[in-house]
């Protein structure tokens, strides 16, 4: 019986072309390390979570008032939602939490609108009085944040503001972050504190003060005026700068002359009430609070070295400034 002899062919062109396979494994090789390098690396891979949150609140209503009035009649029109996997609610005093759970291979941003026409579905059955409309929420990690920079010394908010907002204007214009947030810096608010004795004795009434007020705090368009060829824009610029300009508002007159606001009402230049406290060794603290937008290794080793886009801005800041 005669043997019969049989060969792969790539097989034995690699053994008769030694040099060319050795050559082109080298090459093989270092293109995956180069790949391998060249891949972006991300500090916060992004999680897709398949919830959506439909919260609303209604002041003054009981736990059964906000199930029967708002949670129930959210959940029948959600439950129609092709993809949904569970539906849930949390119904607490003053406030219904509607959680859809879908199934993993839902595209959440369709959800999402899904879920908004849903819920524009079931307004008309909603209570009447809502001060505000059913929030629709989902849940993103990139939104979560990334870096807190404190700044704390022997300063008063308002200063330490000043300076945050420095630093923010620095941090925001680093390519790898999406936004900074200010947290627990004091909002300005001009408080007008009215005497309703004096308001009586003045025959002026809250609308005439709020209307006053209204009418005067604006920015009004001028036109467009051409000088030397151009044709430049005016506007006139009414807005209050302070609260000795908005105690000057007139709000009504008498046979002896004009009623100004200060005449009737202290006008006090403020902040909102603070609902959140932060000290650090016995000082005012102010916190910057970053969130992501690029998830590369660019932002690792921004990570690593956070206070370096802020050296620009580091001759303004004083020494008694404490970054942490």
């Amino acid at each position: 019986m005669k043997d019969i002899e049989k060969e792969f062919g790539p097989t034995s062109w690699a053994i008769d072309n030694k040099v060319s396979i050795y050559v082109a494994t080298v090459i093989i090789c270092l293109a995956g390390m180069f790949t391998y390098v060249s891949l972006p690396k991300e500090n916060f891979p992004e999680v897709v979570f398949p919830q959506i949150f439909v919260a609303t609140i209604y002041p003054g209503a009981s736990p059964s008032d906000i199930e029967n009035l708002i949670s129930k009649e959210i959940e029948k029109e959600v439950k129609s939602i092709s993809g949904v996997k569970k539906i849930k609610s949390n119904s607490v005093q003053s406030f219904s939490n509607v959680i859809i759970e879908f199934e993993t291979d839902i595209d959440v941003a369709k959800a999402k609108q899904e879920v908004s026409d849903a819920v524009d579905r079931a307004k008309p059955n909603l209570p009447s009085d809502l001060k505000d409309d059913p929030q629709v929420i989902e849940i993103d990690i990139s939104q979560a944040p990334i870096m807190n920079v404190n700044l704390s010394g022997d300063y008063d908010l308002t200063t330490l503001k000043k300076y945050a907002e420095q630093m923010q204007d620095a941090i925001e214009a680093i390519r790898e972050i999406r936004r900074v947030d200010i947290v627990g810096a004091l909002t300005r608010e001009i408080q007008v504190n009215i005497n309703m004795f004096k308001l009586a004795s003045a025959g002026v009434s809250l609308d005439d003060v709020q209307q006053s007020i209204a009418s005067e705090n604006v920015i009004i368009p001028g036109g467009q005026l051409s000088v030397d060829g151009m044709k430049r824009s005016l506007t006139v610029n009414g807005e209050f700068k302070s609260a000795e300009q908005l105690a000057n508002v007139v709000v009504g007159s008498t046979k002896g002359g004009k009623i100004y606001l200060k005449d009737i009402a202290e006008v006090i230049d403020s902040h909102k009430e603070q609902e959140s406290y932060a000290r650090l060794d016995e000082k005012n603290v102010i916190t910057l609070r970053s969130t992501q937008l690029l998830k590369t290794l660019e932002l690792i080793f921004f990570l690593q070295e956070p206070i370096l886009p802020l050296q620009p801005i580091s001759p303004t800041i004083p020494e008694q400034l404490f970054m942490i």
